[in-house]
């Protein structure tokens, strides 16, 4: 049902402009008692098999929306809804910015992937946090919050304005995410540099100590597919330094590794610049998390993202060392019915697998292969 409607409305509509109908729809459809009881009960059932803890917050499983579908903080109760077990918002900066001229988003839909140069856009830390602080849930569920830097905020301001962003949101946030990975802020990656990442998450772990006095907020850092493994290690050796409770493997990737042979090359020339993401990233993404785990093993928590598709998808995530898994491109493809069907395929694997919890196969296999 959802394909036909994807073909017959969606895969004609401009990009962007499909997202915000269909999210206009979760909205509405989430202030309907019965139909949210309803569709809750249908699309997201609970498998008591899935239960997950990770940096010390219980969640009824280990599938989450990333960052980038709810940047304003406005569907958490929606996203619930829909199954996902936890919602990344953001990713949020310093100041409301409008993000980069559209048209910015693209679909490739014979890969199964999207291009994006968003470039940020959202409401601003202030109005968020405001959002959020007034947010009265409907469906309880661990929200991220995930931060950024602001478009015109000079290199060597990025601290404060990442500070900023943690003084007004980290109160809100289950945890909180240095996003220093998007291709699509100008000198945004350069952040992912150890001499320049080592200064923005202290300044970012004091600011949340500071300003959150009666719990201590997970701090993650979310790295791109593009680092050099030995950078890569960098990341993880600079995060059990620092004592980071997490990192997410991976955000959207500037290659095009794999495509020109089911969406043009003409085409992949005529989208120009962007992060790609969806089934292309998930080969590179799984890579970076194995070396992760290899490097940090159950240290840190690791979060899994990047080509997600399947319930296989997921499994290979978790045995190869991530606690967590996050999808958004294959939720555009796949629809509403996604959770669900991610949900009881991995219970089928859990209960066909010799490990009793999905903890205990985190990293099994990446154990494997590290000590053959």
């Amino acid at each position: 049902m959802y394909r036909l409607l994807f073909n017959l409305l969606f895969r004609r509509m401009d990009p962007e402009q499909a997202h915000h109908l269909a999210f206009s729809w979760i909205r509405l459809a989430v202030r309907i008692p019965v139909l949210r009881t309803l569709l809750a009960a249908v699309l997201a059932p609970r498998h008591p098999a899935l239960r997950t803890t990770a940096f010390g917050t219980a969640m009824p499983g280990p599938f989450g929306l990333a960052a980038g579908f709810d940047k304003n903080a406005v569907a958490i109760d929606g996203m619930a809804m829909l199954g996902f077990d936890h919602v990344e918002i953001g990713t949020v900066t310093g100041e409301a910015q409008p993000g980069n001229p559209k048209k910015r988003l693209f679909r490739l839909v014979a890969d199964r992937a999207l291009i994006n140069r968003m470039g940020f856009n959202n409401d601003g830390s202030a109005t968020v946090a405001a959002r959020l602080g007034e947010r009265k849930p409907i469906f309880p569920t661990v929200v991220g919050v995930n931060i950024g830097k602001t478009k015109v905020v000079p290199e060597g301001e990025a601290v404060l304005d990442y500070v900023t962003s943690t003084e007004r949101l980290a109160a809100h946030a289950d945890y909180l995410v240095v996003n220093v990975s998007s291709p699509n802020t100008p000198g945004l990656r350069d952040l992912q540099a150890v001499d320049q990442l080592r200064p923005l998450l202290s300044a970012v772990r004091d600011a949340a100590d500071r300003m959150v006095t009666d719990r201590r907020v997970p701090l993650l850092v979310k790295i791109a597919p593009d680092l050099a493994d030995e950078d890569v290690d960098a990341v993880a050796d600079l995060a059990l330094e620092l004592g980071l409770d997490g990192i997410i493997a991976t955000n959207t990737t500037i290659a095009r590794d794999g495509l020109g042979l089911r969406t043009g090359a003409d085409e992949i020339a005529a989208i120009g610049a962007g992060g790609l993401s969806g089934a292309p990233l998930r080969a590179r993404s799984l890579e970076v998390l194995r070396r992760l785990y290899a490097r940090v093993g159950d240290r840190i928590t690791l979060v899994g993202v990047g080509g997600i598709e399947t319930a296989d998808d997921v499994w290979e995530r978790i045995l190869a060392g991530a606690t967590l898994v996050q999808g958004y491109s294959g939720f555009i493809y796949q629809g509403p019915f996604w959770c669900r069907t991610i949900h009881r395929g991995l219970a089928a694997h859990l209960a066909a697998s010799p490990y009793g919890t999905l903890a205990d196969a985190v990293g099994a296999e990446t154990r494997k292969v590290t000590t053959s």
